[in-house]
């Protein structure tokens, strides 16, 4: 079966937004939230949407993940849960796809996309269902929504004393490209009441996959 391109940004330009969300999420102690734990990315909002990026190396890496309230694939032991037709996420899709997907079935997780990129671009099996991936809210996929997500985070800290987030702030975290010194997180949540080298940290992680 043939495989579907997928207009997606390639895994080294998710990278800085990824990063930058995971600095404001680490900072405020919620690093489980967002973090680069070596080759794997992960996102999840707390309400049971999450996304994970695999890094394979030769240029593949997956996407997986799931919304729970969108996602209309029902994938292996979850079409039997929920009653409903099986959608094949593998169909037509070399072998090394599979593991991601099954590492989080593994940890009790459904599963409703999951998307290959080999050779500088991504693909999908064919299937006509929504799969959840546009409302899953993940942050790296464009600069819009990660602004606002950043901002959104952050607007509690202490630090800014009820002022809004700087944006130029946040946009200088993004640029980093997960390179983010503790000043560049500081400008964001405010010189104080946040751990900034834990959100420097978290962001240069990011660099290692």
């Amino acid at each position: 079966m043939e495989l579907i391109a997928v207009d997606l940004p390639e895994p080294d330009a998710m990278r800085g937004r990824w990063a930058a969300f995971a600095a404001v999420c680490a900072a405020r102690g919620w690093g489980d939230s967002c973090h680069a734990d070596g080759p794997v990315w992960h996102f999840d909002d707390g309400g049971g949407n999450w996304a994970d990026l695999h890094h394979l190396g030769d240029g593949r890496a997956v996407l997986v993940g799931h919304d729970h309230e969108y996602s209309d694939t029902y994938f292996r032991t979850a079409a039997a849960y929920f009653e409903e037709p099986e959608t094949d996420l593998l169909a037509g899709a070399p072998a090394w796809w599979a593991p991601p997907a099954e590492a989080a079935m593994g940890r009790d997780l459904w599963v409703g996309f999951v998307y290959g990129f080999a050779d500088g671009g991504w693909r999908r099996a064919a299937y006509d269902l929504d799969d959840g991936l546009d409302s899953v809210g993940l942050p790296a996929l464009d600069d819009g929504p990660c602004r606002v997500l950043v901002a959104e985070f952050a607007k509690d800290a202490p630090g800014l004393a009820g002022a809004p987030p700087d944006p130029e702030a946040i946009d200088a975290l993004i640029a980093a490209d997960a390179a983010v010194t503790e000043e560049q997180v500081r400008a964001v949540i405010g010189p104080e009441g946040w751990d900034a080298v834990a959100g420097a940290a978290a962001a240069q992680a990011f660099l290692r996959a």
